[in-house]
């Protein structure tokens, strides 16, 4: 489980002409993420591991002080979506008061990855705050409160810009999401094996952080289905039929590697949830 004082690796590029600083994950790192676009919706996936990691990001880019500084989410840690099997897109954290990102910005770091220059450092990532945030949940919304009285601007934004899906937001709410997202379970009910939070900005809901507790075994029985869908499929099928077909053949794989145990159907449901 990723905890306060995880490292990450720094790099310093120059994107549309303007210095960044690129801050991405070590090898080390076992979480894994996908992303897709459902119900005009932009959706994270991962397994708890994974919210816990992305919510210590997301809580220690609150307090960056260093303008240009952004995260990337990128391969290896990024997995094909659990449902289709299809291709994600990298992600990039921006705090949006400290880092434009403008389109041009965001195509140049799309164009420079996956990075695998020597890093021009280390980070050590401090979120001790979170865990804190986490134990007093009155405390916390009560510096929620005196934190946003009095401002105009809590704009935030979740959207795919230059190839790459980009979460931008104010301190305040990159730390309201961090806590959102490192208290999600899929063990829990209403509905076991699946949670997820809105990414919200005021009344819209741009994006959303979505964990499944059989996370990787999905993603692995999509990839199968997709791959043996496509070899059998007619070049011709419409994009949606074959996306169901795949949906079909991914409950077909559960089935076979869990012996006969009751799996879900496959297909999407709905609640906001990225499927």
């Amino acid at each position: 489980m990723a905890g306060d004082g995880l490292k990450l690796h720094r790099r310093v590029l120059r994107l549309d002409g303007r210095p960044y600083t690129v801050l991405g994950l070590r090898p080390g790192a076992t979480a894994r993420f996908a992303t897709n676009r459902f119900h005009e919706t932009w959706h994270l996936l991962s397994s708890k591991a994974g919210a816990q990691l992305l919510a210590r990001l997301l809580w220690g880019l609150s307090y960056e002080r260093h303008p240009g500084t952004l995260i990337v989410i990128d391969r290896p840690f990024l997995d094909p979506t659990p449902f289709e099997g299809e291709a994600s897109d990298p992600i990039v954290l921006v705090p949006r008061d400290l880092t434009p990102l403008s389109e041009a910005a965001a195509r140049a770091l799309r164009r420079s990855l996956p990075l695998t220059t020597p890093p021009d450092g280390t980070v050590r990532w401090r979120t001790h705050g979170l865990d804190l945030a986490l134990a007093d949940r009155a405390a916390w919304r009560q510096q929620v409160e005196r934190e946003c009285d009095g401002r105009n601007d809590l704009t935030s934004l979740v959207t795919r810009r230059g190839g790459l899906v980009t979460l931008a937001a104010p301190p305040v709410r990159l730390r309201h999401w961090a806590v959102a997202t490192a208290e999600l379970d899929a063990n829990r009910p209403p509905c076991p094996g699946m949670d997820y939070t809105y990414l919200t900005d005021n009344w819209r809901a741009d994006g959303e952080v979505q964990i499944f507790h059989r996370y990787r075994a999905m993603v692995s029985s999509a990839t199968v289905a997709r791959r043996e869908v496509l070899a059998a499929g007619d070049r011709q099928e419409p994009a949606e039929a074959v996306r169901e077909r795949i949906w079909r053949r991914a409950a077909e794989v559960r089935r076979r590697r869990t012996s006969g145990q009751p799996v879900s159907s496959g297909q999407p449901v709905s609640s906001g949830a990225g499927r």
